[in-house]
């Protein structure tokens, strides 16, 4: 039996932050790593493109759906327990991923690969508050956020040179390898988390797991345009999303042992923290889903050097993470809250302006003011939500968080798309003018910049809660 963690230990976490770092390393190599084996992809299997980017998708959706159910399961069954069965799943179907023999399979195989890179970026975040002091709570969480970057920057790059040498199959190879090598360590030294109590079919909630998949899984399909294109079918499908959404809450007001306790969303801390990060996600997907259009018809870079401005941002956030949860732990979390968020909504603007101004230097400087303003955030409000959840619900919270992300990161995707493209005036980009993409792009971030404004409202609404509670306790 493993001995469990000690309570805010300062020391001797330095090994179990290790194992945690590379478990997010490795859910964000999974989604970067694959974008670029999608053209090997079509020549292998002879499959259009259309079919071949549910490889990317399966993945996608899969942490979409299950990170909440993974996320309770922590809670029933141990988040460490939780966190070495994630690392076991991802591994075999990485391995699994290299040895299919069809596209289907792949596409099955990604899927697998997806429930257990949802568990793997869920977990660490709620294993963290047991791991070390609550003094360096911030520098974990920056660790993670870092870790997270670092995978997302290297993916392209390094699936680029592994796919040149050996092929497509050794990319997923290369995440099944060290996948086994964190299962041995984290099999061996990570400390056990007990349980919240006696799990049973009843304490899962399968009708509000069902509910709560169809709901997520439809809203996905509709965010990404994976299953159809703008239009009526895709209006039906964020209907049935919120049909599925209207379902699960009356589901989980009659469960006695409910997925989602409603009434931790009434946690104002809480609940205006998950908001804040949803709408910070989604303007943060403007620089992916806008920026690359801007630079190659706006400016005129090629797609090598416009490869190159993008990395720009993956390399800001890989060094400012640390960084940032360290100044989390020495400023507190609810002043590096409002730091990053005015600094967020500052490089926005930047974006808006500087581009037009001064070109590629502009788009650079501005993605250098903004990436920084995102780690700040990111460090302070997860640590500030963590350290409001309720022990039993750690994992629940940790998986809303990554939920609420990944759902802005989709919306984002297909909101500012939809914004970008409406502002050009004409589908296909490439026949419009640089002015009018130009134009485009300023309204974009100028709407990304009021997105950004209302989480710096929320912010400061949770400042307001948070003091008012700290008043009522003293009196």
């Amino acid at each position: 039996m493993r001995r469990s963690f000690p309570n805010a230990r300062p020391d001797g976490s330095t090994q179990v932050l290790g194992l945690l770092a590379l478990a997010v390393l490795l859910a964000s190599l999974g989604v970067s790593i694959a974008t670029v084996a999608l053209p090997s992809l079509v020549r292998s299997f002879l499959a259009p493109v259309s079919q071949v980017q549910w490889v990317i998708l399966a993945y996608l959706l899969s942490i979409t759906v299950v990170i909440v159910l993974g996320s309770r399961l922590g809670d029933l069954l141990g988040h460490s327990r939780v966190f070495l069965a994630g690392i076991g799943i991802f591994t075999v179907a990485s391995a699994l991923c290299a040895a299919a023999p069809t596209l289907s399979m792949l596409i099955a195989a990604r899927a697998g690969q997806g429930i257990g890179g949802a568990i793997l970026m869920a977990m660490p975040v709620a294993i963290v508050r047991d791991a070390v002091a609550k003094e360096r709570m911030g520098a974990a969480m920056g660790l993670m956020g870092t870790m997270s970057a670092i995978g997302t920057a290297l993916g392209p790059s390094v699936g680029g040179l592994v796919i040149a040498w050996a092929g497509w199959r050794w990319s997923f190879l290369l995440l099944a390898m060290p996948g086994a090598v964190l299962f041995v360590l984290t099999a061996r030294s990570l400390p056990a988390t007990p349980p919240s109590g006696r799990p049973t079919w009843r304490s899962l909630d399968v009708p509000g797991v069902v509910v709560l998949a169809f709901a997520l899984a439809a809203y996905s399909l509709s965010a990404t345009g994976a299953l159809v294109a703008a239009g009526p079918a895709r209006a039906l499908m964020v209907l049935a999303a919120g049909a599925g959404l209207a379902a699960f809450i009356v589901i989980e007001r009659r469960q006695p042992a409910p997925l989602v306790r409603l009434a931790l969303l009434r946690h104002r801390q809480i609940a205006l923290s998950l908001s804040a990060n949803l709408l910070v996600s989604t303007v943060m997907m403007s620089t992916l889903v806008v920026g690359p259009f801007y630079l190659a018809f706006a400016l005129g870079l090629d797609e090598g050097v416009v490869g190159l401005v993008m990395a720009v941002g993956p390399a800001t956030a890989a060094l400012s993470g640390v960084p940032a949860g360290r100044l989390t732990d020495k400023l507190g979390a609810r002043r590096i809250l409002r730091i990053g968020l005015a600094q967020t909504f500052a490089g926005l603007l930047s974006f808006a302006v500087l581009p037009g101004l001064a070109g590629v230097a502009g788009y650079v400087l501005s993605l250098m003011l903004l990436t920084p303003g995102f780690q700040l955030f990111l460090a302070a409000n997860n640590t500030g939500v963590m350290m409001a959840a309720p022990d039993d619900q750690r994992g629940m919270v940790s998986g809303l968080l990554g939920l609420s992300r990944n759902l802005g990161f989709m919306t984002g995707a297909s909101a500012m798309g939809a914004v970008f493209a409406m502002a050009v005036g004409t589908a296909d980009v490439a026949l419009a003018s640089a002015t009018a993409v130009g134009s485009a792009f300023t309204m974009t971030f100028l709407g990304a910049a009021g997105l950004a404004a209302a989480a710096m409202i929320l912010a400061w609404i949770g400042g307001l809660v948070s003091e008012a509670g700290m008043a009522r306790g003293e009196a």
